[in-house]
């Protein structure tokens, strides 16, 4: 979905799309799941509203904030997975934790078990464990 753009072309796009949704106009399918996070999430809407701050906004751990692109983004990855059920198992994990959690909440504590995974999958070199990813999401 976002393999072959930068930083600045995917921070552009979460601005753009979400200019157009505040305009009315017409948007593209990817545009309109950005815009409907984007809407989830009022707490991030000063850093998409302007795309100049939103390109020059760095997000570090030592100033404690946290990355909206990056958020939303894992945001995305999940509902991707979801709708896919990969890895297989992760659509029925997710449905368990809406019914405790309600569907955002359930996302968030996805996240963890995704950016974890991801963490290791860097750190060590290889491909995500989804048999590792998929079993800290069941045990949530």
């Amino acid at each position: 979905m976002f393999a072959n753009q930068n930083r600045d072309q995917l921070r552009a796009m979460y601005c753009q799309a979400w200019r157009k949704y505040q305009a009315g106009e017409a948007l593209e399918p990817l545009e309109r799941q950005i815009a409907e996070l984007v809407g989830e999430h009022p707490e991030y809407h000063a850093q998409i509203q302007d795309p100049e701050v939103a390109r020059a906004a760095e997000f570090t751990v030592e100033q404690g904030v946290t990355n909206p692109f990056l958020h939303m983004g894992m945001h995305l990855a999940l509902r991707d997975q979801v709708g896919m059920d990969r890895p297989a198992g992760i659509a029925k994990a997710y449905q368990g934790l809406v019914r405790r959690l309600g569907a955002h909440e359930a996302e968030h504590a996805m996240m963890e078990c995704l950016g974890t995974a991801l963490w290791e999958a860097q750190r060590f070199g290889r491909p995500p464990d989804e048999s590792a990813y998929l079993e800290c999401v069941r045990k949530l």
